[in-house]
């Protein structure tokens, strides 16, 4: 399924709210923690999220349904992906794999790696980020939940010379 990309304003505040509290249920559901962090936040904590500088937040749409998203802070040298999601009844068609492939022309020329996290007992999402280039560094517990932390180094073709333009 083909999507467009683009950044998420406040006027998609809304339904990005929606999208990944749909999308986060089976992760809470696997936990069997219904309080994680994209199932809790509010729309107010979501709007400030977006005009946060140093955050980018992208959205896939299937024509005017936003169908997918992705969170990306930005560091120095580094990118920090949190919080791909992805509607329920369209996962596992490529839209996962759209919206990281999309996420390089959006980073600062300086950034050398990409870093992601996810529920370390979470398969798919693993598989995911495996199959683009990211690799195990470590695992960190917060709460009750434990994340797995996977690193991409970006070399040549990762990042396109035109994220300016």
């Amino acid at each position: 399924m083909d999507v467009t990309i683009r950044p998420v304003t406040d006027d998609d505040a809304g339904e990005l709210l929606t999208l990944r509290r749909a999308a986060f249920v089976t992760e809470a559901q696997t936990y069997g923690d219904p309080n994680i962090p994209p199932l809790t936040q509010t729309l107010e904590e979501l709007r400030a999220d977006l005009g946060a500088p140093g955050i980018v937040t992208l959205g896939a749409w299937d024509g005017h349904r936003l169908v997918g998203s992705v969170r990306v802070q930005l560091e120095p040298g580094k990118a920090t992906l949190g919080r791909l999601a992805v509607a329920p009844d369209l996962q596992g068609q490529g839209i996962g794999t759209q919206m990281l492939l999309a996420i390089p022309p959006h980073l600062p020329e300086d950034t050398s790696e990409l870093w992601v996290f996810t529920g370390r007992d979470s398969v798919q999402n693993l598989a995911l980020y495996q199959k683009h280039g990211y690799t195990h560094q470590h695992d960190e517990t917060a709460g009750s939940l434990t994340y797995a932390y996977l690193r991409k180094i970006l070399g040549d073709g990762d990042v396109e010379d035109d994220r300016g333009a």
